[in-house]
C-alpha cells in the first residue's frame, strides 16, 4: 500500500473530519479519481504523435493510456471526424495516489518560476482542475527522447461536495496554493 494512501488515512481525514465536524467517517471527502489529458493537434499530420504522447502517458502514470477520438468534423481545424487527437488516462486506487505524490513532492517543485497552483481552478462542486505546460517536469520522462513539449490537464475529482472541502484535502495532502 502506498505511503500516500496511509498519510490520507491516518493524517487527513481524522483532520478534515474534526475542521468539518462530520457525524459519519463516510461524511470525509477523499479523491474519486484523477483524468490526465493531453491534446495532440499534430496528430492530424503525423500519425505517429499520437503513439509517442501514449508512451510518455503510460510512463508518467504507470497505466496504459488510451487515444481521444474526435467526435466531430472540424473544417477550420482539419479535424474529420473518428481522427485520433489526444491521449487521456484515469487513474483510481494505489496508482492515484501515488502519482499524487509524484505531483506534488517531484514534479511541480520542477516547474520553472514556480509560486504554487492557483487557487482558482475549482468548479463548484469540490473539483480541482490544473493545467501543466510541459511533459518535462516528470522524472520519468528523458528530456532527450522527447520529440515536442507538450501541456496537459489534470483534473482532481473528489467526493467533496464543496470547494471548500476539495481546497482542504487538497491543501492537507500537500498541494501548494499560490497566495
Amino acid at each position: 500500500m502506498p505511503r500516500m494512501k496511509d498519510y490520507y488515512k491516518n493524517e487527513v481525514a481524522p483532520a478534515l473530519m474534526k475542521k468539518f465536524a462530520y457525524k459519519s467517517v463516510m461524511q470525509v471527502p477523499k479523491f474519486d479519481k484523477i483524468v490526465l489529458n493531453v491534446g495532440a493537434g499534430d496528430a492530424k499530420e503525423n500519425a505517429k504523435a499520437i503513439d509517442n504522447v501514449i508512451a510518455e502517458m503510460t510512463k508518467i502514470t504507470g497505466q496504459k493510456a488510451v487515444p481521444t477520438i474526435a467526435k466531430k468534423s472540424v473544417a477550420n481545424f482539419k479535424v474529420r471526424q473518428g481522427m485520433k487527437i489526444g491521449v487521456k488516462v484515469t487513474l483510481r486506487g494505489d496508482r492515484m495516489y501515488e502519482f499524487i505524490d509524484r505531483l506534488l513532492n517531484f514534479a511541480l517543485p520542477r516547474v520553472r518560476d514556480f509560486k504554487g497552483i492557483n487557487p482558482n481552478g475549482f468548479d463548484g462542486r469540490g473539483n480541482y482542475s490544473l493545467g501543466l505546460k510541459e511533459q518535462l517536469i516528470f522524472p520519468e520522462i528523458e528530456y532527450d527522447k522527447v520529440e515536442k513539449i507538450r501541456g496537459m490537464d489534470i483534473a482532481f475529482v473528489t467526493t467533496a461536495r464543496t470547494d471548500e472541502e476539495a481546497r482542504e484535502l487538497l491543501t492537507l495532502m500537500g498541494a501548494p496554493f499560490a497566495k
